[in-house]
């Protein structure tokens, strides 16, 4: 983790919240993050390969599950982005042994890693469900709406080169709702959660930090944002094979990512 000397901390203000202060970031700093997940990866890598692995078979599962009902696979395929970050604690607990030079855990015990702040975890992961039912609904809405006998039966004929062309008015509401829904969801995770498992603090205080420093460093988090559904998307290219390395690499990189927007206690 690297600390640019001189780098400005912001301390936002809010109605009964002792929020940290805030770092500004640049642009150069998201590969650094990628780097030191790299690293930590490498250090960890039986643990963070065998849930890469765990992981990618869950996402394969519930997207081939699905593959006669287009809205549901879609819904599942893009709303991993959402859940990506909870299912990620479990590289935030291996990276942060690693930052403090401590023994790395027996194969489960990043699992139960949620037991250092049980509720507002319990709270944010209430929050997902209901972020993902509602992303179901509209992803059904969009699709009886542009695609109501148009005759695609399934994911991989929705996905075609020739269906893309000649449903662009769907693809375009579809990213349009989607990216606004995740740009949401962007804001209010990438800190939260590794702050929720690393501190005694509440939901609320969590989510709020997290949407602090997304929007005080907006273009360099919109460009990690960026990086992160880029390497998710090739995970998903490659029938999730590439997603088991993929996964936890930016689940490391998350952490880092963490460590440097929030000033230290």
């Amino acid at each position: 983790m690297r600390i640019h000397p001189g780098t400005a901390v912001f301390h936002p203000q809010a109605a009964s919240m002792n929020l940290p202060g805030i770092r500004n970031v640049t642009f150069d700093q998201p590969l650094h993050w990628l780097r030191d997940g790299a690293r930590d990866f490498a250090r960890a890598w039986p643990l963070s390969l065998f849930y890469g692995v765990v992981f990618a078979l869950l996402g394969y599962a519930l997207v081939h599950a699905a593959e006669g009902r287009p809205h549901l696979a879609m819904a599942l395929a893009s709303g991993f982005l959402f859940v990506a970050p909870l299912l990620a604690t479990v590289f935030y607990c291996l990276s942060h042994r690693l930052e403090h030079h401590h023994k790395l855990p027996r194969l489960f015990v990043p699992l139960l890693s949620w037991r250092s702040n049980p509720s507002s975890l319990g709270l944010f992961a209430v929050m997902l469900v209901f972020v993902l039912i509602s992303w179901e609904r509209i992803s059904a809405i969009l699709v009886g709406l542009f695609l109501n006998g148009s005759g695609i039966g399934g994911l991989s004929d929705l996905l075609s080169i020739g269906a893309v062309q000649q449903h662009t008015d769907f693809v375009l509401a579809y990213l349009a709702f989607g990216g606004v829904l995740a740009l949401m969801m962007f804001s209010l995770s990438v800190v939260s959660l590794p702050m929720l498992l690393h501190r005694k603090v509440d939901f609320a205080t969590a989510l709020v930090t997290s949407f602090m420093a997304t929007r005080l460093n907006f273009p360099v988090m919109l460009l990690w944002g960026a990086l992160i559904a880029g390497l998710i998307a090739v995970g998903m290219a490659t029938d999730f094979v590439a997603m088991a390395v993929i996964f936890p690499w930016l689940g490391h990189a998350s952490w880092h990512a963490y460590r440097e927007l929030v000033e230290h206690e």
